[in-house]
């Protein structure tokens, strides 16, 4: 893990450039702030609590896509509007309206029936989700360097924020773990609740899905992650923007910038049985 250098840790230096304030008469020291090891753990751990608060919830998520040129300019904009509800701890999502329009009848009941077979499919005891990230706090502390730990108000919340890079000499097994050695950004992690408040990454160096002939995510990607805790109960997403540049099956450049936003949080209510897909009131 790298070390702070000594100017970062300079009180006088950080109350001079706005970060700090000066303490009060007679207050107390701050509490020392944790490692990245250790929050990181208690984060995974506390994940683990509220998978299964989340699946009291349904909410919105509305994804923006805006395809741009080489220049930058807006060539195209689509929009879809899902209903996301939790499975086991499994995000599943309902399609139900596109590009400012309601589904056709037809098109609502093709898409309920994928979200009913999706959620037996989850149900099932012997499930096995392939997309799950395996990669453990464990695995991601080798393949990636945390530092300037600090305390950052974000959102009227105390956050402990760290920057990461991937390091190149790690030794990665897989497409995911090889996939964080080439990423650097910050991560905020809330104080109180040891929760992912936010998230931003970069790709520093291109990224070739299936050996480079299939797809390749050009360096400078990057995608910011925001959650928040919502009827002081459940974290949830909030907002997510993605700015990529990838070349498709050897086809010419793809720009786009991706905005998902997530509202209508709803609660289902304690005595019905959720049903796949269903509103909420």
């Amino acid at each position: 893990m790298s070390v702070v250098p000594p100017w970062l840790t300079t009180g006088a230096l950080l109350v001079s450039l706005g970060c700090l304030s000066p303490p009060a008469f007679g207050a107390s020291e701050p509490a020392a702030i944790p490692d990245a090891a250790t929050m990181l753990r208690e984060v995974e751990a506390h994940q683990k609590q509220l998978d299964k608060v989340r699946e009291n919830y349904t909410f919105r998520a509305v994804q923006t896509t805006r395809q741009l040129d080489s220049s930058g300019n807006t060539k195209k904009v689509e929009t879809e509007e899902h209903e996301v509800f939790f499975v086991k701890a499994q995000r599943v999502e309902k399609l139900v309206r596109k590009d400012g329009m309601d589904l056709t009848p037809d098109q609502a009941r093709k898409e309920q029936d994928r979200v009913n077979k999706e959620v037996l499919k989850i149900s099932q005891p012997d499930y096995k989700n392939p997309d799950k990230d395996e990669i453990t706090v464990s695995r991601l502390l080798q393949i990636v360097t945390f530092s300037r730990p600090r305390r950052v108000a974000l959102n009227g919340r105390d956050t402990i924020a760290f920057d990461f890079a991937g390091d190149q000499h790690a030794k990665t097994h897989g497409r995911d773990e090889d996939a964080l050695k080439k990423v650097s950004g910050t991560i905020w992690i809330d104080e109180a609740d040891r929760e992912v408040s936010r998230m931003s990454a970069t790709l520093d160096e291109n990224y070739h899905v299936g050996f480079g002939l299939l797809a390749s995510v050009a360096k400078g990607s990057n995608v910011v992650f925001d959650q928040a805790l919502i009827r002081n109960e459940a974290w949830l997403p909030t907002a997510i923007a993605l700015h990529l540049q990838a070349r498709a099956f050897l086809v010419a450049g793809f720009r786009a910038e991706i905005d998902i936003r997530f509202d209508q949080y709803k609660k289902f209510q304690t005595d019905a049985v959720q049903q796949p897909g269903a509103t909420t009131h």
